[in-house]
C-alpha cells in the first residue's frame, strides 16, 4: 500500500489477544487483497502524473494482472493498455498534460473544474474544504488514521480515499487471517458506507466532467476502469458482508 496515510493505534489494540484462528475462505482473502492492490492503482491514477517507471510498470503487467475485470471495468482497462501499447518518448508528458488539465484544474469547461475533490461536487458554490472535507477527515479519525505529512491535498481528494479503501480492505483481510470475524465485518461495512456515502454519490458528476476536458485514450479509460471497479466493489463488499453476517450468526447460534 501507498504510504499517504499513517495509522493511529489506540492503545487498547496492542493489548488485546489475538483470537484463535479460523479457517478463512481462500476466495474471500484474495478478493480483499485484490481489491486492496487495485485501489492502490487507482490512488497512483488521481494522485499526480505518472512517471515513467509507472507507465512502464502499467504497461508490461500490472494492468494485465487484473484480467478478470467485466463490464465498464474491462472496457476502460483495454482503453489504457491500447493507449499504452503505443508508448513512445513523449507518452509521460503528453499524459503529464492531460492529467494536469483535468485533475489539477489548469483546465476548465464552462468555468468549471474537474478536481476530484468531494467537496467541490457536492458544496453550492463548487468550493474545497467544504462539509464533504469535514465528513470525509471525520471519518478517518473515527478508524484512527490520518493523512502522513507533507501532503497538501484536502482529505476528500479522490486518491486519498481510495488508499483508505485499499488500508480497510487490508484491516479486514488482517482480522480473517486472525480470527476475528466480527471486526472483520465491521470493517468490511464501514468500507461500504464509506463507498456508496463518499466516493460513489459524487464520482459520476466528476467523471461526466472530466470527459468534457480528458484528451487521451488512457485517462478516458482510467475514468471508466474506475467507474466500473466502484460499482463492482460495491457489489462484492455486499456479498462479503452477507457471507460474515451468516458466519456469525451460525457461530452464536
Amino acid at each position: 500500500m501507498t504510504e499517504r496515510f499513517v495509522e493511529e493505534v489506540p492503545g487498547s489494540a496492542s493489548e488485546t489477544a489475538a483470537a484463535p484462528k479460523e479457517t478463512i475462505d481462500f476466495e474471500m482473502n484474495e478478493a480483499l487483497a485484490g481489491r486492496s492492490a487495485f485501489y492502490d492503482v487507482l490512488a497512483s491514477l488521481f494522485f499526480r502524473p505518472l512517471t515513467d517507471e509507472q507507465i512502464e510498470s502499467m504497461a508490461l503487467g500490472s494492468l494485465a494482472s487484473f484480467g478478470e475485470a467485466h463490464g465498464l471495468m474491462e472496457e476502460g482497462l483495454a482503453d489504457m493498455d491500447r493507449y499504452l501499447r503505443r508508448r513512445n518518448t513523449g507518452t509521460r508528458q503528453e499524459l503529464a498534460i492531460d492529467f494536469t488539465a483535468a485533475f489539477a484544474g489548469t483546465s476548465s469547461w464552462e468555468g468549471r473544474y474537474a478536481v476530484p475533490y468531494k467537496s467541490v461536487f457536492t458544496s453550492k458554490e463548487g468550493l474545497m474544504f467544504q462539509e464533504a472535507f469535514h465528513e470525509v477527515r471525520d471519518t478517518y479519525r473515527r478508524q484512527h488514521v490520518e493523512r502522513a505529512q507533507g501532503y497538501d491535498y484536502p482529505d476528500d481528494h479522490l486518491s486519498f480515499m481510495c488508499e483508505f479503501m485499499a488500508l480497510l480492505s487490508d484491516r479486514a483481510r488482517e482480522a480473517l487471517a486472525q480470527g476475528r470475524r466480527s471486526e472483520a465485518l465491521e470493517t468490511l461495512r464501514c468500507s461500504k458506507t464509506f463507498l456508496e456515502q463518499h466516493i460513489l454519490s459524487w464520482f459520476e458528476d466528476f467523471r461526466d466532467l472530466s470527459l468534457k476536458i480528458l484528451k487521451t485514450r488512457f485517462y478516458r479509460g482510467a475514468m471508466k476502469t474506475a467507474e466500473g471497479f466502484f460499482a463492482f466493489d460495491f457489489e462484492s463488499l455486499g456479498e462479503m458482508i452477507e457471507v460474515l453476517s451468516e458466519s456469525e450468526i451460525e457461530r452464536e447460534a
